[in-house]
Order: structure tokens, then C-alpha cells, then sequence
């Protein structure tokens, strides 16, 4: 494998990412209480709770996409 072909892996993983991170932003935004319903189903969650939980999730996993896509999309592109 290339550099060019790692980069361009590694650019198109986080614009992926990012947009399922958008779109999880769009869904918890727009359909609270549907989302709310649907996992108080099966978990007994305070909407409190529940709202820390997502986005405690979503700042972990924009951590990530940073972490592991943009970071070494970065590394590759201006460093080597």
C-alpha cells in the first residue's frame, strides 16, 4: 500500500464517519422523544440520563474520528 492510497482511505473513513456522527446529532435533535421511547423500552432511563448518555457517546466517538482518521490523515499528508 501506498501513502496516497492510506490517505485517501483514511479521508474517505472520516468523512464517513463524521457524516454518521451528523447524522446521530440530526436523529437525537429532531426525534428526542421518539429515540427516548423506543430505548425506555427495554432500559429504565431518566431523560437526563439518557441525554447525558448520547452525549457523552458522541463526544467519545468525535473523539475518535479525530483520533484515529483526522490525526493520521494529517500526519500523512504534511509529513511524510
Amino acid at each position: 500500500m501506498t501513502d496516497e492510497l492510506i490517505q485517501t482511505f483514511l479521508g474517505w473513513c472520516f468523512v464517513v464517519n463524521y457524516a454518521v456522527l451528523f447524522l446521530w446529532f440530526l436523529y437525537f435533535t429532531l426525534g428526542h422523544d421518539w429515540l427516548y421511547n423506543f430505548h425506555s423500552r427495554w432500559f429504565k432511563l431518566s431523560v437526563e440520563r439518557f441525554d447525558s448518555a448520547n452525549y457523552l457517546c458522541m463526544g467519545f466517538y468525535k473523539l475518535s474520528i479525530i483520533l484515529f482518521n483526522l490525526a493520521p490523515y494529517l500526519v500523512l499528508k504534511y509529513l511524510v
